[in-house]
């Protein structure tokens, strides 16, 4: 572990850790901005469409398929190590795709093409990984709030690198992909050193209660200011100070503690941002690293093929992947250029109006869905992390109702994607379902390590990630047929459909039954969650007479 920072609390640098996080996430949306700079690259380089979309689909690989492994290798080497990976990463997928821009058509072929954006989809998985794990890690009370910086950063930054394309690199397509080598890159490597896995702060227990906090209250350590200055005594007092947290999280609520002073209490409902002046700011909290992190860590582990016999990861893994199947059919047929989807929801209903419509005039209309659909996400990812910890520590209620929302609102977007005829109204159905979206991952994270523990953590939501690509990609060609049903094949070969909102409605009334699923996988999530704390109340309490005899 480095050393600390002069001048630097503890607690300060606990925090640095979270906004290093969020910049590197920020760093890490690359991929998402591929139609920026898609259209004049496949122009330049004369590609087809097909090459076009083989290229874009190499980024998704990259970002989906690799979750596991690198999440291994977040979870046992620690996250620095992988943030590097992923910085060099980047910069090598997308250095020689700028060179093979500026070398023009026939430099590069199109299976390297594609391997050069699976090495960008990497580097974003590689570096998205070790700032998630960093929030989840560094935040045990707080998972929630903690990783919604970070998952919105990485939601926002598409709009963020579109609108540096439009506005800074509007002509200029080879500075724009330099600057995507470059820029995310040096932001990585500056923020690795910040992203540290540090160990629980002494007024942290693990809770295996369900999140409830009334049925286990955290007592915080002794003020620093009565402990002594000797660092061998503060480091035995801090393990103690640990151990006795882990027994009163075990032991049922009718065992009383012992007494402390009133300015000395804290449970699980104090503040984010409260800093009490407790053993964490002596500087021993940098002493520290994984195989220490892995014993302090409390709770369950649950990782690798473990988690296959366990109904609660298939609930989990279904349960995102129909959210995510329906998001993503909806942004990436709204959204995505018209060039390289022609079943575009922005085409077919402008079309139907207007058979003349400038081609440009669609591309900022599908533009500006991207957009609208990242802003709003980003807001949903921030309303429901801060939110889900709101829920869990002063109604005393679970995460899963932030999902049932997303539930709710995919399943209203969804509707108005059915009904909806008029062009001028569409933005209703990308902002709906951004906002459903971003509500969906800003609580998703702290509900897995919940479940299943954080020394796992990453590599289980690697698992979790691979939901999104399989019914990412159902959904997607269950649009695609119903689509080409209503089309017809022009002398070109190319397929057009001019019935306007009749094209596609009925794929949009099975993402709208596919989202009433989610909701009852969403009620069930609750249920079992509060029988399982039941049982478990119930079990301890069973074990305080034959504990007495």
């Amino acid at each position: 572990m480095a050393p600390p920072i002069p001048y630097i609390t503890p607690t300060a640098f606990r925090f640095m850790t979270v906004v290093a996080g969020t910049l590197v996430a920020l760093a890490s949306g690359t991929n998402y901005v591929y139609s920026a700079w898609a259209p004049q690259f496949a122009d330049r380089l004369k590609l087809t469409s097909t090459d076009g979309n083989m290229i874009g689909a190499a980024g998704n690989v990259g970002v989906y398929a690799v979750g596991i492994p690198i999440g291994y290798i977040v979870d046992t080497k620690g996250t620095r190590l992988v943030a590097l990976f992923g910085a060099i990463s980047l910069f090598c997928g997308y250095f020689p795709i700028q060179l093979a821009y500026v070398a023009g058509a026939g430099s590069l072929s199109v299976v390297l093409l594609c391997l050069f954006s699976f090495l960008s989809g990497v580097g974003s998985c590689a570096a998205f990984a070790a700032a998630i794990k960093t929030a989840a890690n560094n935040f045990p009370d707080h998972r929630g709030s903690a990783t919604a910086f970070p998952l919105a950063a990485f939601g926002l930054s598409a709009f963020g690198f579109s609108a540096m394309s439009a506005m800074a690199f509007k002509d200029d397509t080879s500075e724009f992909l330099l600057l995507l080598a470059l820029g995310p890159s040096l932001i990585i490597v500056v923020c690795t050193y910040f992203l540290q896995l540090l160990p629980p702060p002494p007024s942290y227990s693990a809770i295996l209660n369900g999140e409830y906090p009334d049925s286990n209250l955290l007592q915080r350590t002794k003020p620093a200011e009565n402990i002594q200055e000797d660092s061998e005594t503060d480091s035995n007092r801090a393990i103690a100070s640990f151990s006795s947290a882990q027994v009163t999280a075990v032991l049922p609520s009718v065992i009383q503690p012992r007494p402390t002073p009133p300015d000395a209490e804290a449970d699980e409902t104090s503040s984010l941002m409260s800093r009490p002046r407790s053993l964490s700011d002596s500087g021993s909290f940098f002493q520290y690293d994984q195989a220490k992190h892995n014993a302090h860590a409390a709770g369950p582990d649950i990782r690798g093929l473990s988690l296959l016999p366990t109904p609660e990861f298939w609930q989990l893994f279904l349960l995102l992947g129909i959210s995510t199947g329906v998001g993503l059919m909806t942004i990436n047929n709204i959204g995505n250029d018209a060039r390289y989807t022609p079943s575009s929801c922005v085409m077919a209903l402008w079309r139907h109006v207007n058979p003349d419509v400038d081609s440009h005039f669609l591309r900022e209309q599908q533009a500006l869905h991207v957009s609208v659909f990242s802003v709003i996400s980003f807001t949903g990812r921030l309303l429901s992390g801060i939110g889900s910890d709101f829920i869990v520590k002063r109604l005393h209620m679970s995460r899963f109702w932030c999902v049932f929302v997303a539930s709710i609102l995919f399943c209203i977007s969804q509707l108005g994607g059915a009904k909806i005829s008029s062009p001028h109204y569409l933005i209703f159905v990308s902002s709906m379902t951004g906002l459903a979206y971003g509500v969906l991952f800003g609580v998703y994270p702290a509900i897995v390590s919940h479940a299943f523990g954080i020394s796992g953590f990453s590599q289980n939501w690697g698992v979790m990630t691979l939901a999104a690509a399989i019914f990412g990609h159902i959904f997607n060609y269950i649009y695609g047929v119903i689509y080409d049903s209503h089309s017809k094949v022009l002398p070109d070969g190319t397929r057009q459909c001019s019935m306007g909102l009749e094209c596609y409605s009925t794929a949009y009334l099975v993402a709208f039954y596919a989202s009433i699923c989610s909701g009852f996988l969403t009620l069930v999530g609750v249920f079992l969650e509060r029988y399982r704390r039941h049982q478990r109340l119930l079990t301890e309490e069973d074990d305080i007479p034959q504990q007495a005899a």
